[in-house]
């Protein structure tokens, strides 16, 4: 059972990145997905959530409007496609899986309701 974040890099402000995570051993449909990145010094934070069926989605104000969440449960994928990327979006960005239905606005931030995180990828932004 693994999930595999990948797509970091380093770009300019204003740029674009997708980040992906892969599942594998596992049947993603079945798990609702949140992104989540830790920047150096800071804690950990939610940055977007999808649903099973991906017709729910939740942001945080800090990225809403910039980013956008999406999955292709055929390809056992979900998706962040982030533009208009700033200095302060540079960070390690984490997918985490849950399994059942999905969770609340007020839920999805808590990393402990989470069954699966993968390793992380770096995202780098620079002015």
């Amino acid at each position: 059972v693994q999930l595999q974040a990948s797509g970091g890099g380093s770009v300019q402000a204003g740029g674009s990145l997708r980040l992906s995570c892969a599942a594998s051993g596992f049947t993603l449909d079945e798990y609702t997905v949140g992104w989540f990145r830790q920047a150096p010094g800071k804690e950990r934070e939610g940055v977007s959530y999808i649903g099973r069926s991906g017709g729910s989605t939740f942001y945080s104000y800090s990225v809403k409007g910039r980013f956008t969440i999406s999955r292709d449960n055929v390809r056992n994928t979900v998706y962040l496609q982030m533009n208009n990327l700033k200095p302060e979006d540079t960070a390690g960005y984490y997918c985490a899986a849950r399994r059942g239905n999905r969770l609340i606005a007020s839920a999805w931030r808590d990393e402990k309701l989470y069954d699966y995180w993968g390793q992380g990828t770096l995202v780098t932004v620079s002015s």
